[in-house]
């Protein structure tokens, strides 16, 4: 990893993709590619009784399930990782196939922690600490947000102290990821628009990130793109699959970007906002990122110039700080069009823990890549109180 101005970087992106209406067809050949012989799905309740996208995996899988773990919960915690691992070893699984949104994705990532490395996934949080392959894991995304399915991070809510543990491991990231948009046709449209928020959020911090790369760049400006002209269309049109297939090719690209890259002030917000009051992820990303656009906007409007013509919002004229006002404008006005709340008032934040927030926010590993300096209490205020 480097700074934006430094010649060197690296990038590792493992994840083999299958993109397609009826992709997860495919599923037992990526078994075979992977070698999962014995696989158990990782879900949730209301995926597998309230829809028939766990019976439609299940019957692609046929003789070689395992088992269906469907114990996950939106914010993931160490309880529900450790029961799954326990869960997989009593089916004599020996891979997992994650369906769901970023928690199932999320679960299966820290199950396959515990089944390589035992223990509780309490023991292995922190970076870069494994040293061997783990648990093979192939994931279906059913939401076009969090781009869990091609990144290396967990994060892990530790719901008795309200907090959230950090993972971030090369060796977690999926092998193997099934984007297939027949399986997100009926997400509602709430969570479609906060979904494809995140996806926003993450590649417009990718590209302003203190790490970012080349690659990462390209990336982020090219889900950009598919987000603003894509993701509209899948909230008013929840049957569009084109609509959809593109939000979950931008999700997986802009989880590329971040990647590489990490992420920000927005995610230093977001994952306190999420943690203590239970709000969306990508509801909470959504309500801070332009107030966040708007603060940064002074030293990164050239970047958010770029992001502005991905936006392909009209700036001729405009200098390059108007022109990151401009575009975080323009985020906040697609917040009404999605029908999103527009402030931390509208989602139960109360306004006078807003200085904790800040204060919690500063030891979040999202700030330190953000790319106008943020690790400062009072600086986090200011804009905390500018989204409430």
């Amino acid at each position: 990893m480097s700074c934006a101005n430094d010649l060197s970087f690296s990038v590792y992106q493992p994840t083999r993709l299958v993109f397609g209406d009826g992709a997860v067809g495919e599923l037992v050949s990526e078994c075979k590619r992977h070698h999962i012989e014995r696989p158990v799905i990782v879900t949730d309740k209301i995926l597998r009784t309230k829809t028939d996208l766990v019976s439609r995996v299940e019957k692609s899988l046929g003789a070689r399930l395992g088992g269906v773990y469907d114990g996950v919960i939106p914010d993931t915690g160490v309880e529900v990782i450790d029961d799954g691992a326990t869960f997989v070893k009593k089916c004599g699984g020996d891979g997992l196939i994650s369906l769901g949104g970023g928690s199932a994705i999320d679960t299966a990532k820290g199950m396959a922690i515990v089944l390589t490395e035992g223990g509780s996934i309490r023991d292995h949080q922190g970076a870069s600490r494994l040293i061997r392959k783990q648990t093979p894991h192939i994931a279906i995304p059913t939401t076009a947000g969090t781009g869990s399915e091609v990144t290396l991070y967990i994060v892990v809510k530790d719901h008795a102290a309200h907090e959230k543990m950090n993972f971030m491991e090369d060796r977690i990231i999926p092998d193997g990821a099934i984007l297939d948009p027949a399986l997100t046709v009926g997400m509602p449209a709430l969570l479609t628009a906060a979904t494809g928020m995140d996806a926003l959020t993450h590649a417009i911090e990718a590209y302003t990130s203190l790490n970012r790369n080349p690659v990462s760049d390209a990336n982020a400006l090219h889900a950009i793109r598919l987000v603003v002209e894509f993701l509209p269309r899948a909230v008013e049109h929840g049957d569009d699959k084109i609509a959809r297939g593109q939000m979950l090719l931008a999700a997986s690209i802009a989880g590329m970007a971040f990647n590489s890259s990490g992420v920000g002030m927005v995610h230093a917000m977001a994952h306190v906002i999420g943690a203590r009051y239970g709000v969306h992820h990508g509801t909470a990303n959504a309500i801070c990122l332009p107030h966040v656009m708007r603060f940064c906007s002074d030293e990164l409007g050239a970047r958010y110039r770029d992001i502005a013509d991905a936006m392909k919002l009209p700036i001729a004229g405009l200098g390059d700080e108007a022109t990151g006002q401009r575009a975080a404008d323009a985020v906040a006005e697609l917040l009404k069009k999605l029908k999103l709340p527009l402030r931390l008032r509208d989602v139960a934040v109360p306004e006078a823990e807003l200085e904790a927030c800040a204060e919690a926010s500063t030891s979040d590993g999202a700030i330190v890549f953000n790319g106008k300096f943020a690790t400062d209490k009072d600086l986090l205020l200011g804009v905390y109180r500018n989204a409430y």
